[in-house]
This record gives C-alpha cells, sequence and structure tokens, in this order.
C-alpha cells in the first residue's frame, strides 16, 4: 500500500499510520499471559498469580509498550517505503477519528535535507606550512631542562628575579574590603612565567625576604573571576622566600635521563626535532582542515532539520555538564546550563557534518583500511611502546570510529585542496605551537 507524505514546511513532514485494535489486544494479553508465569504477588504462588491481578498491576505498562512497539515498526515500514531519511525523532499523535476497529496517528517528522554543493574551484582556503628550526630545538631543549630544574635559596641582600621562585604572603582588597580569593599566606609561583597577572608579577621583581609593598592592580574585564574582573585593588605582599633556579647542564646523564640511550646533544637534538616535526604536522593539518571545512560550508546550499540541531545541542549540553563533574564542581548535574548557548556551534555542526557526509558520499572518500592502519601507526610512534598502542585501538570499536572520522576528515582535506583556490602562508615555529 502506498503511503501518502504530507510536506509541512522545507523539510517537516507527515504520515498516517493505522494500527488493529485487535491485533495491540492480543499482543497485549500474549505478554501479560508471559509475565503471569514468573510474577510474584502476597498470598499467590509464583506462577498462580490471577490474570486479574497481573493485568490490573501491569495492564497499563505493557499497553505502553506494545503500542511504542507497534508504532516504531510501523513508522519504519512506512518511511522505508517511502523511501524517507528521517532526521530525529518523529512526534506521534493520536488522532480523533479513525476507521471501526483500527486507531489512526500522525507522524511528524523531519528528513533530510538536499546539500547542493558549489563549485569548489571557487573556494578560498589559505593553507599554512611551519618548519622546526634550530630556535625551536634550542626552546624545546631548554623546556626540558626547566622541567628538572633545582631551586636554592638566594642571599637575604638580593631580590627576585624573572625564574626565581618566590614564596610571599598578599592581601587584597576593594575599595578597603577584603574579596573572596584575594588573601593567601605561604603562596609561590615562579617570577616571569605568566603564573600571575603581569602587574602582580612587576610588583614583586626586586623585593627581597622581608621586605614589604603595597600597590594597586587593574583586574581585567574578561578576568576568570567575575566579582572582581574589571575592578582595581590595593594589594599588601610580604617576601617571605626567593629561591634562584638551577638548570642542569646538557650532560650525557642528562641526555640518557630523558630515555635516549645514546648519551649525545646530537641524539638529543634528533630526539627532539623528530618529535617536533610529528607535532607540527598534526597541527598544520588540523589548521588547514578546519580552514577547508570553513570554506567547504561557505560553498554548499541546504536547510537543517531543527531535530537534529536540538539534538547536538543537547548533546553539548551533557559533555559540559560532563566537564564541570571532571572540575569537581559540586551539584553540577543541578548547575542551570541555558541550552541556548550552545546553539550556534550545534548550528555549525551540523551543517558541517551533512555537507561532508555529501562531499565523502558524492566523490568515495571513506577511510580506506590502509589508511586506517597508517594513521594509528603514525599516532603510536610518539608513545613508547607503539606495537601496544595499535593493539590498543585495533581492539575497540568505538576508538576505530575515531580513527575512521579523522582519516575521512583528511581525505575531505586533501579533495578540497586539490581543487580549490589554495593560497599558501609559512608560519613561525612559535606562532603554530601558541595559536
Amino acid at each position: 500500500m502506498a503511503v501518502n507524505v504530507e510536506t509541512l514546511e522545507k523539510l517537516e513532514r507527515r504520515i498516517t499510520l493505522t494500527l488493529a485494535a485487535s491485533e495491540i489486544n492480543s499482543e497485549v494479553e500474549a505478554r501479560l499471559k508471559k509475565l503471569a508465569r514468573t510474577v510474584k504477588a502476597d498470598g499467590f504462588r509464583p506462577g498462580k498469580v490471577p490474570m486479574s491481578v497481573v493485568a490490573q498491576r501491569y495492564g497499563y505498562s505493557v499497553q505502553y509498550e506494545v503500542m511504542n512497539d507497534k508504532l516504531g515498526q510501523a513508522f519504519a515500514q512506512a518511511a522505508n517505503e517511502a523511501q524517507l531519511r528521517v532526521a530525529g525523532v518523529p512526534n506521534i499523535t493520536q488522532k480523533d477519528e479513525a476507521p471501526e476497529g483500527q486507531m489512526a496517528f500522525d507522524a511528524t517528522f523531519e528528513v533530510y535535507p538536499e546539500v547542493k554543493l558549489g563549485d569548489l574551484s571557487t573556494a578560498e582556503v589559505e593553507r599554512v606550512t611551519a618548519d622546526v628550526d634550530d630556535a625551536a630545538i634550542d626552546k624545546t631543549v631548554d623546556i626540558l631542562r626547566k622541567q628538572r630544574r633545582t631551586f636554592a635559596q638566594r642571599p637575604a641582600d638580593q631580590g627576585a628575579e624573572a625564574g626565581d621562585r618566590v614564596t610571599i604572603d598578599f592581601e587584597g582588597k576593594i575599595d578597603g574590603e577584603p574579596f573572596q580569593g584575594g588573601k593567601a599566606e605561604g603562596f609561590q609561583f615562579l617570577v616571569g612565567e605568566g603564573q600571575m597577572l603581569e602587574q602582580f608579577d612587576a610588583a614583586v621583581r626586586g623585593m627581597k625576604v622581608g621586605e614589604s609593598k603595597t600597590f594597586p592592580l587593574q583586574f581585567p574585564a574578561d578576568y576568570h573571576g567575575q566579582d572582581v574582573a574589571g575592578k582595581e585593588a590595593d594589594f599588601l605582599v610580604t617576601m617571605k622566600k626567593v629561591e634562584a633556579q638551577h638548570l642542569p647542564e646538557v650532560t650525557e646523564d642528562f641526555v640518557k635521563s630523558l630515555g635516549i640511550e645514546a648519551g649525545t646533544v646530537e641524539a638529543l637534538r634528533a630526539d627532539v626535532k623528530k618529535n617536533l616535526e610529528r607535532e607540527v604536522k598534526f597541527r598544520v593539518l588540523a589548521r588547514n582542515k578546519a580552514a577547508v571545512m570553513d570554506a567547504l560550508v561557505k560553498v554548499a546550499e541546504l536547510d537543517l532539520p531543527k531535530a537534529l540541531i536540538t539534538a547536538e545541542t543537547e548533546r553539548l549540553v551533557s559533555g559540559a555538564r560532563e566537564d564541570l563533574k571532571q572540575r569537581g564542581v559540586k551539584d553540577a548535574d543541578n548547575t542551570p546550563i541555558p541550552a541556548e548557548i550552545f546553539a550556534p556551534q550545534a548550528e555549525k555542526r551540523v551543517r558541517l557534518g551533512l555537507v561532508v557526509g555529501e562531499l565523502v558520499r558524492a566523490n568515495n572518500l571513506q577511510a580506506k583500511p590502509e589508511q586506517l592502519q597508517a594513521h594509528i601507526e603514525e599516532m603510536a610512534q610518539s608513545y613508547e611502546k607503539p606495537a601496544e598502542v595499535v593493539r590498543w585501538y585495533l581492539s575497540d570499536r568505538q576508538r576505530m570510529a575515531e580513527v575512521e572520522a579523522v582519516v575521512i576528515e583528511n581525505n575531505v582535506t586533501d579533495f578540497v585542496l586539490a581543487q580549490a583556490k589554495v593560497t599558501d602562508k609559512a608560519l613561525p615555529f612559535d606562532e603554530l605551537m601558541t595559536a
């Protein structure tokens, strides 16, 4: 029997579903009889509970389950016969009128849109590149040294300098009143390494043990503490301890402590360069991929299913709530998170997903087995035991699905770059790494 599909607007459709009342009643009765074999009730042995008691206790829930099952099957069959790609979950409501002996329902839903891909040769993409030079290697070696540095107390007549570790007591006031988080004793931080606001850091430099200083500090308007953001505070700081840092020399023992058996400076620099090149490759790819996706969306035309945007918004809200839990926020499940703040991001993700999906389908850009294997092996090279990492990925479907998604995005990126108007730009190493 042909399915009558009514178009309501753009992507919204409606079809009518009918179910035989006798079929529903028969299925409910069969499930209640099956339930009666195991149900327990006071005053009756298992399996001997009268059907009237079983029906009274479980009839409504069983009726609900049967209706859901039958409607789900009827909708799936109708959508399949009409060759509809349903987006989201249908809204099903019972109709007041129906043929005798039947129950009628309206199923309202959205379908996936037609995605019109424009001319990719008109898309403009900025493709970045970056190299690992000697300065980048030097900087990374210095970071490795800092990770293993030690500290020794400075003489009492020497003030704090950049790189020193200081221990201070401080108290801040706004309009003469203390504020939450504005006081601490025995507080440690490293001078000149961005751990404190620049004004605070600058005020502490040069201070000697036992000295106190009062200075004004203007909190940035976008400061994470909303109670003090944009306000000016007066801080009283007392220096308790000043410790100078000592960086280890790049000796054979130092190099070997990093797991490089050769123990030479050359071997260290070669290992650092190899790791940096791998990191640069992934960052460049991520940057170019983002540029391609932005360009791809601009040359595509499509309507967006509201159901998909709603589902994606809910997923983002759930992720934000989970992030709060990971940060130790109490009552994260009850913390108000306005869904509307995620709506633009959800809309962008849905749009991009539909466009990419169409491009992949139309141009056979699916991930090939050899691509998946190569990608996993490349990622595994940054770990101590690559073979174990490869096995870890291959043993889990969810992890493999994530790898497949990345490889497909890489295929899309390569495909678009081969056709678009590409402008190449060489990025300094530091700019790429701090972006």
